[in-house]
């Protein structure tokens, strides 16, 4: 028998908490390191990708709001 620990994935909410934290530049490095060691690259991606295009989206719902108003 051996003692060694399985890795702990990162469950969803752990996932979403890296991605805004790295989009803002306040990542960890604990979180980066357990991010590149345990984690999946794809749920990163996509994570990235949706986050970004939420992103894009509000900002164009806010400028397209601000300048209905004039």
């Amino acid at each position: 028998m051996t003692d060694e620990k399985k890795p702990n994935k990162p469950g969803l909410g752990a996932i979403v908490k890296s991605i805004l934290a790295a989009a803002i530049g306040v990542q960890t490095n604990k979180n980066r390191e357990r991010d590149f060691n345990e984690g999946n690259p794809l749920a990163f991606i996509i994570g990235g990708f949706v986050f970004t295009l939420l992103f894009i989206a509000t900002i164009a719902t806010i400028v397209g709001f601000v300048l209905s108003k004039n």
